[in-house]
């Protein structure tokens, strides 16, 4: 998985509602509670706060802080499986990201090295190519890429 964001012509989101897709700068997208504020993702029809139906859809921002971290170095089980074999698979960084001010955000990291990663960096919001349909669409998710000195996603 690389940083680089995926090509938008025949593609489409790992789920629907889930991001803003197709966009040069995607959002994730959560609800926000119209009578409490809770913040939530993903989306939700009631706030688990407060308990009101009363929510609306909320797009998220793109950059946060890395909360922390682990590395998944074996083969995620369904129905989590992408398209790697036991043979290719690299394994990848999970992490938690802070975004200010609305929720957390567990997230699959464009960086899997422990060295490249530090508590508290910032990182930002990518889409990634999680898989090839059958018939060539290519299946795009959300992950964290950090964010380079000169303010891009690495």
């Amino acid at each position: 998985m690389s940083a680089t964001s995926a090509p938008v012509a025949a593609s489409r989101p790992i789920a629907p509602d889930l991001f803003t897709w197709p966009s040069d700068e995607p959002h994730l997208l959560g609800s926000r509670c119209n009578a409490c504020s809770t913040i939530v993702f993903p989306t939700a029809l009631a706030c688990p706060r407060c308990g009101s139906d009363d929510v609306s859809r909320h797009e998220l921002g793109r950059r946060g802080r890395l909360w922390t971290f682990t590395t998944q170095d074996y083969l995620p089980k369904e129905p989590y499986t992408g398209p790697e074999t036991e043979e290719d698979f690299a394994g990848f960084g999970l992490g938690y990201i802070e975004l200010p001010d609305e929720v957390m955000v567990e997230a699959r990291l464009t960086e899997h090295s422990v060295d490249a990663l530090e508590i508290g960096m910032e990182m930002e919001l990518v889409v990634v190519p999680f898989r090839t349909d059958p018939d060539g669409t290519v299946v795009v998710t959300y992950a964290f890429a950090p964010v380079r000195s000169d303010g891009g996603a690495s």
